[in-house]
């Protein structure tokens, strides 16, 4: 399988906490305007292997080959369903990368703690945020935007991120990463590391965490990018998981 010249591949995009599909809204018009297949997953924050399976079917419901865009948690559910032999590429937005073996938490401890953590309340087996988390959140949106995004915030089990990973499908795929500079929720040195180990091709925006909505135009340009890059590339065997995408990735600024 190959995305060709004529042929532009899916966007399947996957969200993180506190989110659900709609997040990628600002996106996905202009992307299916251009002529894209964009369909965004609408997984219920329960447990990984049920968010990775539930992303696994929505490539069934585009065609293929699909290029596989995670923000945040997502990343680690593109991470294992991306290993998929449907999937030609991988871009992650100030996501989550973990490598077989580590959870989502790893390697997070070695990185200052994510300011959101402090207006986060684990109640009930979920995970809610406190109406003062989306200044570290989503700092640059508006209040009103800022508002929305509480009042419809989906609470994630609390041990989502306790699963390890089963598979790492960035050591195959050619992969993305978008660096958000002003970023309280995941730390920017943090994406910096995942996006060096991966090898990735990356990218940093003076950003919050939530980028697609307060830079929309700048998650276009990169998918575009992404998926103009795809055309012609062979798509790499998932069982061929365990080698590292080659090359080290071009940083801009």
């Amino acid at each position: 399988m190959a995305v060709t010249a004529d042929d532009k591949p899916s966007i399947v995009f996957a969200h993180g906490l506190w989110a659900d599909g709609s997040c990628f809204s600002k996106v996905i018009g202009e992307l299916q305007a251009e002529g894209y297949e964009a369909i965004s997953c609408q997984y219920g924050l329960e447990g990984l292997e049920s968010d990775v399976a539930t992303t696994i079917r929505a490539l069934g419901r585009v065609t293929s080959p699909s290029l596989l865009v995670g923000h945040s948690y997502g990343g680690s559910v593109i991470t294992v369903a991306g290993a998929d032999d449907r999937v030609a590429g991988l871009v992650y937005l100030a996501a989550l990368a973990p490598d077989v073996g580590e959870t989502s938490h790893a390697p997070r401890s070695t990185f200052p703690s994510a300011r959101v953590l402090s207006a986060v309340e684990v109640a009930d087996g979920r995970m809610w945020m406190f109406p003062d988390g989306l200044e570290c959140y989503a700092g640059d949106l508006s209040a009103q935007d800022k508002a929305v995004l509480w009042a419809t915030q989906v609470a994630p089990a609390a041990d989502l991120l306790d699963s390890e990973v089963r598979a790492a499908a960035w050591r195959a795929r050619p992969t993305w990463y978008l660096v958000a500079m002003q970023d309280g929720a995941v730390q920017p040195d943090l994406q910096r590391f995942f996006a060096t180990r991966m090898g990735a091709t990356t990218y940093e925006t003076d950003s919050s965490h939530m980028v697609m909505l307060s830079h929309p135009d700048v998650v276009v340009e990169l998918i575009r990018e992404a998926a103009g890059t795809l055309q012609g590339a062979p798509v790499v065997a998932a069982s061929h998981a365990e080698g590292r995408h080659p090359g080290g990735g071009e940083h801009h600024r």
